[in-house]
């Protein structure tokens, strides 16, 4: 026999608070029409079938039922059919979620208490799913084609859609990752040719000042040879190709999984399908005196949440300012380390512990994030459960992605700009210098943290991911083996019946809730940001991306068929307000990459430097190409610990004004009018947001149509 979905409850004392609770939900239940069967155990466990009657009603409301179960008789017996089977589980889920006990408590409330501890439909020995778990859910099929309509049968058409959008953003993953490493490689074949580097190399006379304030000596600006190179290979003019590539890439692959969407959900006959005329069938379903909540928009309380909402943003501001005040701390203390290797290495390994320290913060923000975000969601009251899951999600989004870029963001265009120079540092609490960048630029810094950011996430995160439940799974099931009863005259032995092995190994899986797919989801589209938004300065990022996406697919479905409860099928026609969040990253992709190449790397000030000053612009010159640019970037100071000047002249053709050159002009005035022309932009997203598109009296309108039609 079949059973739609399972309660879990403790045993609680005959005539206690939570007994009573529990016994009205089970009551209101049977009013319903619901078939329930009992089992007991350490835990109480109950099994919910729905009456025919209620999937009869659904077929009637949307006049468009499915047409594998479809039965022009609505008194014919309805076949069990997988398609049914999806069917059914969504609405129980849907009734149970919804049903109101005398005391006006729903599940999610008597769970709050205690009075029931789970409730999940039940993985079935169906041939799809034994199909699933043997072709796709093993390491082994790692490289197969994922069976994206046994996935759907299984699953539904959400997490189908999921994986198959996972499957398309790898394969064409697999294209930028080529790309990327290309252009990795391309940077090692000319690791020694750039001519910045060689005056660097062979600037053996040139004495740079001290790095920090105590103990820290003068040296020699060829002691960073190896630095410089390493610069070059990542900072070049192939570079800059490759991201007006991932610009270009980012635009394709949303346009072609459009295309790809579309195919997919018009050969599920779901390419029309409308969400909202689906909730208000289940609520007309659940009760047919049910009347819509209406639109409701306040301009106070959009107020009030944008206002959160930027606090929140200033918080994760102020972490990735206290992530800097530790970078700064600890290239001081490095710098006055016994050990050589330390003090010769302060700033790169301040950079490296720092960028750890702020994988420690996204774990920790990452949690702190979505209470918040779950907070700001009730109070503005969305109407419905999916209007709630849009909100949530582009809240949640906000969040980690300033939780994940907030320290990115400074190192790409605020460090090494904002330090001072000799005789007049930039200092924090008047004591420690702000760390400064390299003399051949600050892309490196940038390369270093995304590379330990990406690898941490894909290594311990996704270690943790398996590892975490598949340990819970095992701890349950040693811990929660079926109670061995002895036969007692007129008591009916339990250990015997067929549905109670079942239902034991079900409820030993892993919980899962309405945010399972959703992680999945948020955790590749951080993933993307970090492939697209500052690919730039980390070519090798979708190849790491692309590398991941091989194993957590598999992952993924290791996860869903042996180690979690069955999900609750969901319908879908697309990824919802994923693609939106897709394409504004892909807006910031282009922003991202462009202040990159403009700010962050040399390019911008090496072919001002090329075509305005250097000597191969004078008459008959046949000097080398960019030789000088060095000497003509290092500003001179006089010490008095020292014989002589620092290093060297001004631009030869500047002309000082206000402490600015004219070379200098020229290179800011283009960076200056970038960053107006962002921040303009966002100005224009947040009012956008802040103003609804259409007037919420009209959507009512359209709702009530919608709800009469129905009735």
């Amino acid at each position: 026999e079949k059973w739609d979905f399972v309660l879990v409850s403790d045993i609680h004392e005959v005539g206690s608070q939570k007994e009573i609770k529990r016994k009205k939900f089970l009551d209101e239940l049977s009013k319903k029409g619901f078939t329930i069967k009992k089992i007991e155990d350490q835990k109480l466990f109950y099994g919910l079938r729905a009456p025919r009657q209620l999937f009869h009603k659904y077929q009637q409301l949307l006049r468009n039922p499915d047409r594998s179960w479809h039965s022009p008789d609505a008194h014919q017996e309805v076949p069990v059919t997988t398609s049914f089977s999806l069917l059914r589980i969504r609405i129980v889920s849907f009734i149970l979620q919804n049903t109101v006990t005398p005391d006006l408590e729903k599940l999610h409330d008597l769970m709050k208490k205690k009075v029931f501890e789970a409730s999940f439909p039940l993985h079935e020995k169906e041939e799809v799913r034994e199909f699933l778990k043997e072709k796709w859910a093993r390491w082994r099929s790692l490289f197969q084609h994922q069976p994206i309509e046994k996935i759907r049968c299984y699953f539904g058409e959400k997490v189908a859609l999921y994986f198959a959008w996972l499957g398309w953003y790898t394969r064409l993953l697999g294209i930028a990752a080529l790309a990327g490493f290309l252009t990795f490689v391309s940077g090692i074949t000319i690791f020694s040719s750039s001519q910045v580097s060689k005056e660097i190399c062979e600037a053996n006379t040139t004495v740079m000042c001290p790095l920090c304030d105590q103990n820290c000596p003068f040296w020699y600006l060829s002691d960073t040879c190896t630095y410089a190179k390493v610069t070059h290979m990542i900072d070049n003019e192939a570079t800059v190709v490759f991201a007006m590539f991932m610009a270009i890439w980012a635009t394709v692959f949303l346009e072609l999984w459009k295309r790809n969407r579309a195919t997919v959900v018009t050969n599920w006959d779901l390419y029309g399908w409308d969400e909202e005329q689906e909730e208000l069938a289940l609520e007309l379903i659940n009760n047919l005196q049910h009347e819509p909540r209406r639109y409701q928009h306040s301009y106070l309380r959009s107020t009030i949440v944008l206002t959160l909402v930027l606090v929140m943003i200033v918080v994760m501001i102020g972490i990735a300012q206290a992530l800097v005040v530790y970078r700064v701390v600890a290239t001081a203390l490095f710098s006055q380390s016994e050990s050589e290797l330390l003090r010769e290495q302060a700033n790169t390994v301040a950079v490296v512990t720092g960028a750890v320290l702020h994988y420690l913060t996204i774990v920790i923000m990452t949690k702190v994030n979505r209470r918040v975000a779950l907070f700001l969601c009730d109070l503005e009251k969305p109407r419905s459960f999916s209007q709630r899951e849009k909100k949530f999600t582009m809240k949640i989004f906000t969040f980690q992605f300033f939780t994940h870029f907030s320290s990115l963001i400074y190192i790409a265009f605020f460090l090494g700009r904002i330090n001072g120079h000799p005789g007049n540092y930039v200092r924090i609490a008047g004591k420690w210098r702000l760390e400064e960048c390299h003399p051949s630029g600050c892309i490196t810094d940038l390369f270093i943290q995304m590379a330990t950011i990406m690898l941490l996430k894909q290594t311990i995160s996704n270690v943790m991911e398996y590892l975490i439940p598949c340990i819970a799974h095992r701890l349950r099931k040693k811990r929660q083996r079926p109670r061995q009863r002895s036969s007692v005259l007129g008591e009916e032995e339990e250990a015997e019946d067929p549905c109670k092995r079942q239902w034991l190994n079900n409820y030993r899986l892993n919980e899962v809730n309405v945010f399972s797919l959703f992680d999945e989801f948020l955790e590749m589209v951080i993933q993307y940001s970090f492939t697209t938004i500052f690919v730039a300065a980390f070519p090798l990022a979708p190849l790491l991306a692309f590398l991941n996406n091989i194993f957590e697919i598999h992952l993924d479905a290791i996860k869903m068929m042996r180690l979690y409860r069955r999900l609750v099928p969901r319908k879908a026609n697309d990824i919802g307000v994923w693609l939106q969040v897709l394409e504004a990253i892909g807006i910031l992709a282009v922003i991202g990459n462009g202040l990159v190449i403009a700010i962050t790397s040399d390019f911008i000030p090496l072919q001002v430097y090329k075509y305005t000053y250097s000597p191969c612009m004078a008459e008959n010159s046949s000097g080398v190409e960019g030789t000088g640019e060095l000497q003509d970037t290092l500003g001179a100071h006089t010490s008095s610990l020292l014989p002589s000047p620092l290093s060297s002249k001004p631009w030869p053709t500047g002309q000082v004004h206000s402490g600015w050159t004219e070379a200098s002009e020229t290179i800011i005035s283009p960076r200056l009018c970038a960053a107006r022309e962002h921040v303009a932009l966002c100005v224009k997203l947040i009012a956008a947001w802040y103003i609804p598109d259409v007037p919420q009296s009209v959507k009512n309108q359209f709702l009530v149509s919608k709800h009469s039609n129905l009735r």
